[in-house]
């Protein structure tokens, strides 16, 4: 073996060292030992190495060894004790996308949780199940799957959050790609925890089944930490990021939630941010839309669309997403970063060739609506096209309309009474 790699393999070994008595040092601050106690180990552990290096080393301690961040912060008084300086000048050093709240932090760490659940906790309850397919195995592999299935949030801020913003900066080849793959994935669980619910003795197709899944979902893994947040990193901007972590609790975290904010390294202006995000206000002054039977105060027309029991969406005659409204119970999620980009953007690859259709007969002339209706747990969403025209008939836009008629597919007979009372409509 030549020097070199003898020196390479040296010094991962004394990183791996390091960070087991770092380790040690954190355990027993938990423990109660005091800073002075701890002091001298914990010089031993970064002797020889810069304040960057000891950054470094924290976050794999984070995102690699699943430590938490908030047993990382303990080490924050031996640190200002052994430097005599912050926390802060030591981890100013560390790149964003290391801190936790970033949006590729909990992407990676989502990750890490998906990888013990998968490649130890699943592997193990399969091996077993295939040696005795016991109802007690069975239920096992149930409640992992259940867990698993939690992947569907992370795909969902992927692709709702996150492919938005990579089209807007030109990256297509991510999102067509991996969407596609994102919902084979949640094909395979769904399919998989069918065949155990109710099991009916097809061990071999459910081990084929399982194993398959855990080799889809490492892929993903791969694509998406050596492919995916690679090109993201180099497009987002620091503001685009901030707008994706403020936007990502509405969706949801998979398995675990970030323990903190990501506060980002320069000041972001959130009212900027906010006018990216599906979420930002009327900032105007108090402006008035005069109609043909009326007017309304801009804040009073915002606040009747998103009371309406529907969702809104405008395309203007480009087919640019122009506008959608915010209902309390929406029933998809829709990001900021989709305005001003084009419908075909928006949606899954595989959709795209249906919404160019139907647009291109709309303009044409050839069709005036257009509706869908699916299925999607206890809702029945119905969801409308409507050729948007002036009065000369010149094609201005399409809308989408967008409700669960699932209570309404339900009702039967009259009600006339006030509910609560018996006052009658009449």
């Amino acid at each position: 073996m030549n020097r070199r790699i003898i020196r390479q393999v040296s010094g991962v070994l004394h990183e791996s060292r390091r960070r087991e008595m770092l380790k040690e040092v954190i355990k027993e601050l938990h423990a109660g030992k005091s800073v002075d106690e701890v002091k001298d180990r914990f010089e031993q552990a970064v002797a020889g190495i810069n304040v960057s290096e000891i950054a470094a080393m924290e976050n794999a301690l984070i995102n690699e060894e699943g430590v938490p961040a908030a047993e990382i912060r303990r080490l924050c008084a031996v640190h200002e004790a052994v430097f005599q300086g912050t926390i802060q000048e030591i981890h100013r050093f560390s790149k964003p996308e290391d801190q936790p709240g970033h949006p590729v932090h909990t992407f990676k760490r989502e990750n890490r949780d998906v990888e013990r659940l998968v490649n130890f906790k699943l592997k193990l309850h399969a091996s077993k199940f295939q040696k005795n397919d016991s109802p007690e195995n069975a239920r096992k592999l149930q409640d992992d799957l259940a867990l698993l299935f939690d992947l569907d949030k992370h795909y969902r801020r992927k692709e709702d959050l996150l492919f938005p913003y990579l089209k807007k900066h030109g990256a297509y080849g991510p999102s067509s790609v991996m969407w596609g793959a994102d919902d084979s994935i949640r094909s395979m669980i769904k399919s998989a925890r069918a065949l155990l619910m109710p099991y009916r003795g097809n061990k071999t197709e459910v081990g084929e089944a399982l194993s398959r899944i855990i080799l889809e979902v490492n892929q993903m893994i791969y694509k998406e930490e050596h492919v995916l947040l690679p090109a993201a990193l180099e497009k987002l901007t620091e503001e685009e990021w901030f707008t994706i972590a403020k936007e990502s609790a509405e969706i949801g975290y998979c398995l675990s939630v970030p323990e903190e904010d990501w506060v980002p390294e320069h000041k972001i202006d959130e009212a900027a941010a906010a006018g990216q995000s599906s979420h930002s206000a009327v900032t105007s002054p108090r402006g008035y839309v005069r109609f043909g039977t009326g007017s309304l105060a801009v804040d009073q027309l915002e606040l009747i669309l998103n009371h309406l029991p529907v969702d809104l969406t405008f395309i203007d005659e480009n087919d640019v997403i122009r506008y959608f409204s915010q209902g309390k119970e929406s029933l998809f999620t829709r990001s900021g970063a989709i305005l001003g980009c084009p419908v075909q953007d928006s949606n899954p690859p595989q959709g795209e060739s249906a919404i160019e259709k139907l647009l291109e007969d709309f303009k044409a002339g050839r069709k005036e609506s257009e509706e869908f209706w699916i299925h999607i747990r206890d809702q029945f969403i119905h969801i409308r096209y409507f050729a948007v025209r002036d009065g000369s008939g010149r094609y201005m836009g399409a809308l989408e309309f967008t409700q669960n008629i699932a209570p309404l597919r339900a009702l039967e007979g009259q009600k006339r009474m006030l509910s609560g009372s018996y006052i009658k409509m009449e």
